[in-house]
Parts: structure tokens; C-alpha cells; sequence
């Protein structure tokens, strides 16, 4: 009864149009009454604590360093640096955009801001070279949730702060997984654009390559700072959230010349924007986090799957279908924050590596954000490029199978997962 009226309390709460954050504070509220000890301090108690996590001080810098990316011109010279190298080839702007993907994952860890900067500058010269532009948008979205796969990724911290995972073990084993959503995109790609008559641009010279690739060394030295970084174990994540933010900060103002001075209020008030959301997500998710404990609800969840405890891929399976669904209706941060503390208890009963159900939890959650009907990443691609809703959705579906294909994959063999993680870590 008490997992009925949780789930009642919080999809009626968002089916009247309620926000999300207001609608878990509410189910937190229901839950309480229910339980007979509705107590205002608790839920003031437990969204100052959820606030007060050193961890959580990833979030604004990370965010902050995206911002400043994409401001500084950082993201201009990882896109012309990725059309010197392989833009000659046939569908080779198609390539472009999800090697630049990879390579700004590794900066931002932000899907919508990666989608955003590479659907602005490439959507018009895959239009002009003849490119189908309902299959290019779909492409980039596509390649722009790759972002909180590799690391650095909000997403895994606030994974990791909800499922008390560490951030560290997230981030290195979400590399080889991005890695393969990338290479599943370039192979669907290059076989749906055959279809498309389009001029490849003209091959760079050794001359082009080297210029492309010392005007985009200082972009290029971001990943390697951060993530060797934390590899080394000389920073934290959180540490290397503030040098990021830092050194996107120093090359565009300093190296490239394009971030003004007069341009760091609106660049920090974006960042502020859009940490605020996040972080008050993660406030009102944790009184509900709270009270589902104080309410057995994984026990009642897990009563239902207990046939499954003892069979971990089948398992898998059933969770990953559930996400998936949740994920059309939800954003990537919410469904994190709701899921969690339900799934988290029955991973650890049925014997799962957490980092490894991390990994393919936030990859689901990802696939999500270009799912209808919300499809944060879908309406971006479809505002910045200017392409009707209705045609991104019917330009994804190849590459949607694709990387639906490649967590399936994962799903059957965890150790493509697990063992680079413990190299890498």
C-alpha cells in the first residue's frame, strides 16, 4: 500500500503540471501523512543535508566550465580540429559531430550544452554539403548524450551522492561505455547515409591538420588535465570541477581572446541558473529518498521481483526496460534522483556491481533525454537547428536503436564494463 501511494502521490503531482522538485517535496509530504509522522522539520532537515555535500560543489563548477567552453571558443577548435581530420571522408560531417561529441563529453558533461554547441555550427554545413537535415539533428542528439557517459559527468555525481557510489570508480568506468555509444553512431551513420548525395569537403592538407591541431591543443589539454587528474589521484572530482572551470576560463580569455570581460555576468549567471535547478532537484529528491527508506519501499519492490534476485542478467534486463520507460517521461536528474533509492537495495540483494549498474543506469537515463514526449536533447536540437519536432524524432530512430543495441550489449556482458573499469581504476 505504501508503494501505491508513493506513486500515486508523486505521477498525480506531475500529471496536474507540478514541477518536478515541488512534486517529490509533495510526495515526501503524502508519504509522511500516511505514516502518521508528518513533521515539517524533517523535510527542512533533510533538504539542508542534501545541499550540504562536499561532492555536490562538482555541479556548479562543471557546469560553470561548459559554459565558459562554449563562450571561449573551446568548442569552435574542437570541431574544425575534427573536420581537419577526418571531414574529407564520405559522410564525413556526420563523423565530425560525434567525434567532436567525444571530445566535448570529456570537457562539460553537459548533453543539452554539447548538443547545443555542435547543432549550431554544424546542422548549416551539413544542410549546405546535402546532407538529410531531420537525420543530421537526430545525429547530434544522439552523440550529445554521450556526454554524461564520459566522464566528467553530473550526472554520476549526483548518482553517486544519491547511491553513496564513488564518483571516482563512475567516472572511470563510464569511458569505454561512451567510447561504444560514439563507434555504434559512426557505424549507423555511415551506413544510413549512403542514401544522402552529398560532396565530401576537400581533403586537408598536413599544413591545415597542424594548424587545426595546435589552434585546438589547449581545448585538447582540458580532458588530459582532468582526467589524468583524478587518475593520479592528485585531485578530486570536485577539485577538478574548480580547474576546469579555471582553465576554461584562462584559455578563452587569455589563449583564444573570445570570452570579454563583459561577458562573465551572463556566462555566470547561466551556470548559476541552471545549478540552482539541479541542486534543488537534489534537495526535494532526498526528503523523498528519506521517507522511502523509512518506509520499506525497496522491500515492497523487491517482494515483487524476488524471482529475479537470483538471476542478475534477467534482472538487469527488467530494470533497464523499466528505466526506459521513466526516461521518456522524466528528465536524466529526476529520474536519477527518484529510481535510486528504490533500485539501489535490490542491486546490492541480487549481487551487482553498483558502479557497473551506474554506468548503464545513467546511459538509460540518457537515452531518455531523446525519447519522446520530453526529449530534453530532442528540443534542443530542434530549436538551435531550426528542424519541426516531428521530423528530429523520425531522423533519430537509427541511432536510437543503436545505442538501445549497445546497453542491451552491456546488459549481456558486463565485463566489457567491468574489467577496463578496474584497469582504468
Amino acid at each position: 500500500m505504501t508503494l501505491l501511494v508513493f506513486i500515486a502521490s508523486l505521477l498525480g503531482a506531475m500529471a496536474i503540471g507540478v514541477p518536478v522538485a515541488f512534486a517529490l517535496m509533495f510526495c515526501g509530504v503524502i508519504l509522511m501523512w500516511f505514516m502518521g509522522m508528518f513533521n515539517s522539520q524533517i523535510i527542512a532537515q533533510n533538504m539542508i543535508i542534501g545541499a550540504d555535500t562536499f561532492t555536490l560543489l562538482a555541479i556548479p563548477f562543471f557546469i560553470l566550465a561548459g559554459e565558459l567552453m562554449n563562450s571561449g571558443g573551446l568548442s569552435k577548435r574542437i570541431i574544425e580540429f575534427a573536420i581537419a581530420c577526418v571531414g574529407h571522408i564520405r559522410g564525413g560531417l556526420g563523423v565530425v559531430a560525434i567525434m567532436a561529441a567525444i571530445i566535448m563529453a570529456s570537457i562539460s558533461g553537459s548533453a543539452a550544452a554539447d548538443t547545443a554547441a555542435l547543432a549550431a555550427i554544424l546542422i548549416p554545413m551539413m544542410a549546405k554539403a546535402g546532407y538529410n537535415v531531420p537525420r543530421s539533428g537526430g545525429l547530434i542528439a544522439s552523440g550529445g548524450i554521450i556526454a554524461p557517459v564520459i566522464p566528467p559527468s553530473m550526472a554520476f555525481i549526483v548518482f553517486g551522492v544519491a547511491a553513496n557510489v564513488s564518483i571516482t570508480q563512475l567516472f572511470m568506468a563510464g569511458i569505454v561505455p561512451g567510447l561504444i555509444m560514439g563507434l555504434s553512431l559512426v557505424a549507423t551513420w555511415l551506413v544510413v547515409v549512403r542514401k544522402d548525395n552529398v560532396a565530401p569537403l576537400p581533403k586537408a592538407s598536413t599544413t591545415d591538420r597542424l594548424s587545426a591541431t595546435g589552434r585546438a591543443l589547449w581545448a585538447l589539454g582540458m580532458p588530459v588535465i582532468i582526467l589524468g587528474g583524478i587518475k593520479a589521484g592528485v585531485v578530486t572530482p570536485t577539485e577538478a570541477a574548480v580547474i576546469a572551470a579555471a582553465y576554461a576560463l584562462f584559455v578563452g580569455m587569455v589563449v583564444y581572446r573570445e570570452l570579454k570581460p563583459k561577458d562573465l555576468p551572463r556566462v555566470i549567471l547561466q551556470a548559476a541558473k541552471t545549478t540552482s535547478i539541479i541542486m534543488f532537484l537534489v534537495c526535494a529528491a532526498l526528503v523523498s529518498a528519506w521517507l522511502i527508506t523509512a518506509a520499506n519501499i525497496p522491500a515492497e519492490v523487491t517482494r515483487y521481483i524476488a524471482p529475479l534476485i537470483d538471476r542478475p542478467k534477467l534482472l538487469m534486463f527488467v530494470i533497464m526496460l523499466l528505466i526506459l520507460v521513466v526516461g521518456t517521461a522524466l528528465d536524466l536528474t529526476p529520474t536519477i534522483l527518484i529510481l535510486t533509492p528504490v533500485l539501489m537495495p535490490i542491486i546490492k540483494q541480487a549481487g551487482i556491481d553498483p558502479v557497473y549498474f551506474g554506468v548503464l543506469f545513467i546511459m538509460n537515463c540518457c537515452i531518455g533525454l531523446i525519447t519522446p514526449p520530453v526529449g530534453v536533447v530532442l528540443n534542443v536540437v530542434s530549436g538551435v537547428g531550426r528542424i519541426p519536432l516531428g521530423k528530429v524524432v523520425t531522423g533519430i530512430l537509427p541511432f536510437l536503436a543503436a545505442q538501445i543495441c549497445v546497453l542491451m550489449l552491456l546488459v549481456l556482458f558486463p565485463d566489457i564494463v567491468i574489467v577496463p573499469a578496474r584497469w582504468l581504476h
